[in-house]
């Protein structure tokens, strides 16, 4: 199944972060950065991340796999795929925070973030409105130095 992919191109990244940011944006309540940052209460959390530093850095993110390792090993069922648009996601509700999906991940693309009652796996989410369906990036928009490419993809 092709579907599109962020990719990250490492010679291009200087570590700005503005994918983090763009990223806490989208996923907040205000869509406001001043107030996401300031006010929200949990502070929105960013599910792409970048290493490293000015020298060699690169953004981490989901590559939304055609056999996802998170979703196979996922003992609540909090991480599916939709098998019509192949993106895979991740339900706060049903996660049990087992950390599983983490060290199955062969991109380091899931985080643990402190949830409500005990921790929660995130993970990028293609800017989607609606869980399982891509939107339109919110990091690959916010990239100045296009280091971050949404294009079509048949694999990892």
């Amino acid at each position: 199944m092709t579907m599109k992919r962020i990719y990250a191109l490492e010679d291009w990244c200087i570590d700005c972060k503005r994918c983090e940011v763009a990223c806490k944006v989208f996923h907040s309540k205000s869509k406001d950065p001043v107030k996401a940052f300031l006010f929200e209460q949990p502070r929105p959390r960013n599910r792409v991340r970048v290493e490293g530093n000015r020298t060699l850095s690169i953004a981490i993110n989901c590559r939304h796999c055609p056999a996802p390792k998170c979703v196979e090993g996922c003992i609540s069922g909090a991480m599916t795929r939709n098998p019509e648009t192949g993106v895979v996601t991740s339900n706060p509700e049903k996660c049990v925070g087992c950390r599983t999906c983490v060290s199955l991940c062969p991109f380091g693309a899931v985080t643990i973030e402190e949830g409500p009652r005990h921790p929660i796996a995130f993970k990028c989410d293609l800017c989607g409105e609606v869980p399982g369906v891509p939107g339109s990036p919110s990091c690959v928009a916010a990239c100045p130095n296009r280091a971050l490419i949404y294009v079509e993809s048949e694999g990892n």
